[in-house]
């Protein structure tokens, strides 16, 4: 198919060569022989009026023009993945459809796992894939690769649609021994005690919490980094330390582990917690039917 001249298959070439930077393994992924990707780059090449990718050593680089398409390229893919994709018809009693979804485990323990038995019943074909959340959230679900991103409106793309699931506030925690929570937790000893810590991703990604605190410049001790909400009760268990956790988890969490937790000694916002999809699955029924599960499971909590 051709459009204003552009032989539209090769874009998903062209997607595919700048991935691998290589006409063989490019020639692999797509099932197609060596010959046809180099006649195929050829055209790309005269279309755009660019080399597009130039030898390096056993490679080829894309170049500065190419750099620049690849993301334009990615979104159109993706665009045409998600409409194929999109069906005016779901029936959750008969679809094996899986949805992909991007989560903290805060939400997959508060919000997730209590989904899961109403699903057996109403939905026993549907498969959940439960994706940690990462530095690259957004760019998976402006690929197309994400049914769902469940994340703080902090942190959605502008780019797509989001909608607020539930507001959550936050508490801190600590172990049922420790004396500081034999009265109320004030301001110097929250910033006397040691603190357990949650960033999420490789740059240095705070949670919401942390970001609040750290635009407040509210400072304590903290002596223990973690990439996970659900282990802070456990870390807590026998030590002194305290840490600022959603409520939400600090009341399941205290069924399980001998901790309490406390109003925080100071004012913060209640975190908003948003459902963000491709902007292509708006009309999704699958993914409306998914968000409205998603809504009765807040609603029984609430």
């Amino acid at each position: 198919m051709r459009y204003k001249g552009l032989d539209l298959n090769l874009l998903v070439c062209l997607d595919t060569l700048l991935e691998a930077q290589s006409v063989t393994r490019a020639a692999e992924q797509l099932n197609l022989s060596q010959p046809a990707i180099s006649a195929a780059l050829s055209r790309l090449r005269t279309f755009f009026g660019d080399p597009l990718l130039v030898p390096h050593g056993k490679r080829m680089l894309p170049t500065p023009y190419a750099m620049r398409l690849r993301p334009a390229i990615a979104g159109v893919l993706s665009d045409v993945d998600s409409l194929i994709g999109i069906s005016p018809y779901f029936d959750p009693t008969t679809s094996n459809r899986t949805f992909r979804l991007c989560v903290s485990d805060f939400l997959s323990s508060v919000l997730i796992a209590p989904l899961l038995p109403r699903m057996e019943s109403l939905a026993p074909n549907l498969k959940i894939e439960l994706v940690p959340l990462s530095d690259s959230a957004t760019v998976e679900l402006d690929r197309g690769e994400t049914d769902l991103l469940l994340t703080p409106e902090a942190y959605i793309s502008g780019d797509h649609p989001a909608e607020l699931l539930f507001e959550e506030e936050h508490v801190v925690a600590g172990w049922r021994e420790n004396p500081l929570f034999a009265e109320d937790i004030d301001m110097d000893a929250f910033q006397r005690a040691g603190h357990v810590a949650v960033e999420i991703g490789r740059v240095n990604r705070a949670s919401f919490a942390e970001s609040f605190m750290r635009s407040r410049g509210i400072e304590r001790p903290v002596e223990v980094r973690v990439s996970s909400f659900t282990l802070i009760p456990e870390l807590l268990v026998g030590t002194g330390r305290m840490a600022v956790m959603h409520r939400r988890l600090a009341v399941r969490a205290s069924r399980h582990y001998p901790i309490v937790y406390a109003p925080l000694p100071f004012d913060m916002p209640r975190m908003r917690e948003m459902a963000q999809y491709h902007r292509a699955r708006t009309d999704d029924a699958g993914v409306r039917w998914l968000i409205g599960a998603l809504m009765e499971v807040v609603n029984d909590y609430s």
